[in-house]
């Protein structure tokens, strides 16, 4: 099982939350690299020089681009669970393909869009 960081994942991290640090640190050790969908790096980036935390956690993630396939399959588990948020489908969407546990907090939002898509995720927070 791999590692898919959400929104809240990145936040925590920018704000140099520990928690979130030693697991991240636990992972490279490991070889494990997180994979981070490119909406959320769109949605957690604000071109801030004081984002140094969130660059040097993106640099050990692999950011996942978001294909024409792919964004209709993000667009398809939107329209299913009534949502206009595009970034937690796509995170559901590429977590349910890969078999990744979700690292969130927003947990919540998560399940709802997967249980409407049929999918099951795992989720734990930041």
């Amino acid at each position: 099982m791999g590692v898919t960081y959400d929104t809240g994942a990145l936040l925590a991290a920018d704000r140099g939350e520990r928690r979130m640090w030693a697991r991240h640190r636990a992972l490279l050790g490991r070889r494990e690299v997180p994979t981070v969908p490119a909406p959320v790096v769109a949605q957690s980036w604000r071109g801030s020089a004081r984002q140094v935390q969130l660059v040097r956690l993106l640099a050990g993630c692999e950011v996942e681009p978001l294909d024409d396939g792919q964004a209709r399959s993000v667009g398809a588990i939107a329209a299913r669970a009534a949502t206009s948020d595009i970034v937690d489908a796509c995170v559901v969407e590429g977590a349910a393909r890969r078999g990744d546990l979700v690292v969130t907090s927003d947990p919540d939002d998560l399940r709802s869009i997967a249980s409407a898509a049929g999918q099951q995720i795992q989720i734990d927070q930041p």
